[in-house]
């Protein structure tokens, strides 16, 4: 069947009222149903089909030409799409920090691309601008902000941008038509173990990387508020002025949580922006059991949650949550005419698309709203939890195992590391030597295992401390049980005894 013939116009070959695009929609429906998610939930299928990337060109057929394909060979491509494409919601997925999407927040995503709608104005997404407000009402009382406000951003790296941005206007609302280069010199400060966005929004925003200044963490990856104290007085000797702090609640290898208490009485004192990436480890405040790792996180001026991470909502739900209500209208407002006109028919309040310097911006929230109102709170909260016992349980398999060692002898959350010692290396001298040998197990027990299909662990050495590349396993996805914590163990001793 072609996709377009002659005797039909171009606005049939468009509409969804027409029989053969229904029955397209239909079939796409099916294959995404029975080859995309249900078998995503079996064990015993591959969490990857591996292929070079000069093949999988080839595999997809990715050429264009003149002339269309016909809808079977574009259902045909889909499967292919499906089969050339990483299973993140496979139970043996540990390899990134999201894994298992939510099915509720699926049919919010499916929805949102359905309605198509750009949330910067009532007029065209009246919908996505009520449940964003309320969604980020709902994030600030969480969080523990009395009047804050928020936006969703196209990923935590932006979230954590748009913080550095905001903290050079508080700091001095006339670099918004003067720039930067009209005052002293300012810094950035995070630890050294903090997310690498820092250094990308440094570059974007004009701050240049020199700009940035590292904090020394403690031997658990958390930041040592005494130096920051230093490092904010020496800025200041230097004549150099401190705008931000970045701190972490889940970094991004160790997972730790910094001492938000201790930070922010040095920002406070120091009348320093308090920006809190809260990316991957925000989701334990969900949870009465978990929230005290993030205690004092009220205090800050700013938090980075992706909900898409640890609560499991679609790719992508950023949220950029703000405390001083207004402010990002401040910051980003240029009321463009065409856009943002005042009078309107409605409270024009409800535009919120002057909260970011995006002007066309997708539908994330109902991808967030949907799945919580299908959880409620208390499932919210246990999906994190269970992900928190999981990895408990991880750490004493790993512990107890023979040929394994953990990085830190315990996590603060479910960023579980390791390194697996082969039994030729064992009971040796562990020498500089021995260790560039240990840096080579990781690599290719990770080769085999993504060749094998059997499972996705990501490894990494982490210089700041030392350290040679170990397993750095993500515990997240809510259909694992102990048994695919066991499975790591196994798998790994399988493929790695002969390396």
């Amino acid at each position: 069947m072609a996709s377009q013939t002659p005797s039909k116009s171009i606005a049939q070959d468009y509409s969804y009222a027409e029989p053969e695009i229904q029955q397209f929609v239909k079939d796409f429906s099916k294959l995404i149903q029975d080859e995309a998610l249900t078998p995503q939930t079996d064990p015993n299928t591959k969490v990857i089909n591996f292929r070079q990337p000069l093949d999988l060109q080839k595999y997809l057929d990715v050429e264009i030409d003149e002339e269309p394909v016909s809808r079977e060979k574009l259902l045909e491509l889909g499967r292919r799409v499906i089969d050339g494409s990483v299973v993140s919601g496979h139970p043996r997925f540990f390899n990134q920090l999201y894994s298992g999407i939510d099915p509720y927040s699926l049919f919010g995503a499916w929805l949102a691309e359905v309605l198509n709608c750009n949330v910067h104005t009532y007029e065209v997404a009246p919908v996505m601008v009520v449940l964003e407000n309320y969604i980020f009402k709902k994030l600030s009382s969480i969080i523990g902000y009395q009047d804050g406000e928020g936006v969703f951003c196209p990923g935590g790296s932006f979230c954590n941008i748009m913080a550095i941005h905001l903290a050079k206007l508080k700091y001095d609302p006339t670099l918004k038509q003067k720039g930067v280069f009209s005052i002293q010199p300012m810094v950035l400060l995070t630890s050294e173990d903090a997310h690498y966005s820092i250094a990308k929004g440094a570059n974007f925003l004009g701050f240049g990387t020199d700009s940035i200044i590292k904090v020394k963490t403690d031997d658990k990856g958390r930041v040592k508020p005494d130096d920051l104290e230093n490092k904010i007085q020496q800025c200041k000797q230097n004549k150099t002025t401190p705008v931000m702090f970045m701190a972490t609640c889940g970094t991004t290898v160790l997972g730790a949580y910094d001492d938000l208490e201790g930070v922010a009485d040095v920002c406070q004192r120091h009348n320093v922006w308090m920006h809190v990436d809260a990316a991957w480890g925000g989701g334990v405040m969900l949870s009465d059991k978990l929230k005290h790792l993030t205690k004092g996180v009220e205090r800050s001026d700013s938090v980075a949650w992706n909900i898409h991470k640890m609560s499991g909502a679609g790719i992508q739900c950023s949220a950029l949550v703000v405390k001083e209500k207004g402010f990002l209208e401040k910051c980003n407002a240029y009321r463009a005419e065409y856009l943002f006109q005042p009078d309107k028919l409605y409270d024009t309040e409800y535009d919120i698309g002057d909260r970011t310097v995006q002007c066309g911006r997708k539908n994330d929230v109902l991808k967030v709203w949907l799945m919580w109102k299908g959880r409620g709170d208390k499932a919210m909260a246990a999906r994190v939890e269970k992900a928190f016992e999981n990895a408990k349980y991880l750490t004493e398999k790993v512990r107890s195992t023979e040929g394994f060692r953990l990085v830190l002898p315990e996590y603060q959350c479910t960023n579980i590391s390791f390194w697996y010692i082969p039994p030729r290396l064992r009971g040796k001298e562990e020498t500089p030597e021995w260790w560039q040998e240990v840096a080579k197990i990781a690599p290719n027990i990770k080769a085999r295992m993504m060749l094998k299909g059997s499972m996705m662990i990501g490894y990494q050495p982490m210089s700041t401390k030392g350290l040679v590349n170990f397993f750095r396993v993500i515990v997240g996805n809510p259909i694992c049980e102990k048994s695919d914590m066991d499975f790591i163990v196994e798998e790994i001793v399988r493929l790695g005894d002969t390396v």
